[in-house]
């Protein structure tokens, strides 16, 4: 096979697994919406789709289920490219929003919020959530400069202060109101059980502005693969694109912290599967990692929901006994690799 065969070859898969992957979302959905504590036939959830439906269906499928289901692809979207933006910075496979303290950031943002301002309005939750995670980035920032930020100091205080931000949280919950540990330990695991519309509102602005202002760095991104000097030689903007890319994956990961908690590992494992899918370029690895990381979210939902019926598990504990094994497997690979 020539080269410009398999290049030829490589432009037709992108779209393909795209369509795919969005037909698979769509599935995906569709039988989410389908089951439940009631089933209801697929032909049924349709129909109520389309409007034409029973108000007792109506009420399973649009009051209960499709909020929660669109709730689940726009935070496990965001996850999905806020973890792209950080590989892509950091050019480790390793990085995600969880591991350099950002999500972090925006739990004691929230945690703090919610036990001190008791009756807090949801609509103030991301904006905290994601000026928490500002400011522990850009802590990480500052703390990482020495002459421009190196990609391997940024990870090593990320980390660190990843530790210290989950000590605070444990802080803030013992010496909040005994009533409300409960509540904020469910949404510290990571769940979107309860969503309703007022959440979608809340969360769909911050998605519809940054995902897509996250493909215009994707080239800078490309670039810098290379190493700083390769990237300062093809004339990257270094520092500045990458300050950009960490604000972008700032607000993505804190308005998802800030609507559906602690939902770990979705940033490591939507860029990983995406590379995997499409290859290392990011045009073709943020748009797929968004998809893998709604689907990925939907199906741990999904698994929460049914496998230990009528308990309703948090999403997050499947996220994270699929992503810690798979952490583990990374570390091993990379070790061995050496």
């Amino acid at each position: 096979m020539t080269r410009r065969d398999s290049h030829h070859r490589q432009s037709f898969r992108t779209p393909i697994v795209i369509v795919s992957l969005s037909l698979l979302l769509v599935a995906t959905a569709l039988i989410c919406l389908a089951i439940g504590g009631v089933n209801v036939p697929l032909a049924d959830v349709l129909q109520t789709l389309l409007g034409k439906y029973q108000e007792s269906t109506h009420l399973i499928i649009i009051q209960f289920r499709l909020p929660r289901i669109v709730a689940a692809i726009l935070i496990g979207a965001a996850l999905g490219v806020s973890g792209s933006l950080l590989q892509g910075v950091v050019r480790n496979p390793l990085a995600s929003p969880d591991l350099l303290g950002i999500t972090g950031g925006a739990s004691v943002a929230a945690v703090a919020f919610m036990t001190l301002f008791t009756g807090y309005s949801i609509h103030y939750v991301p904006f905290i959530a994601v000026s928490g995670a500002l400011l522990v980035a850009l802590l990480v920032y500052v703390l990482a400069w020495r002459k421009g930020v190196s990609p391997f100091r940024l990870v090593l205080i990320g980390i660190g202060l990843s530790t210290a931000m989950t000590a605070l949280t444990t802080f803030l919950l013992i010496s909040g109101p005994a009533y409300l540990t409960a509540q904020v330990l469910n949404w510290l695991t990571g769940s979107i059980y309860g969503i309703g519309w007022d959440y979608v509102r809340t969360l769909w602005p911050w998605i519809v502005i940054w995902l897509p202002l996250s493909m215009l760095l994707a080239r800078e991104l490309d670039v810098q693969a290379f190493g700083d000097s390769a990237a300062i030689g093809l004339g990257s903007r270094l520092q500045r694109s990458r300050m950009a890319a960490v604000v972008i994956s700032v607000a993505l990961a804190g308005a998802a912290v800030g609507v559906a908690g602690m939902i770990s590992f979705i940033g490591l494992l939507a860029p990983h599967i995406a590379r995997k899918l499409t290859g290392h370029s990011y045009k073709k690895v943020i748009p797929v990692s968004a998809l893998v990381g709604a689907i990925i979210l939907l199906l741990a939902d999904l698994a929460g929901r049914m496998l230990f019926y009528p308990l309703d598990i948090p999403a997050g504990v499947f996220t994270a006994g699929i992503g810690a094994p798979f952490f583990l497997y990374l570390l091993l690979a990379r070790k061995r690799a050496r």
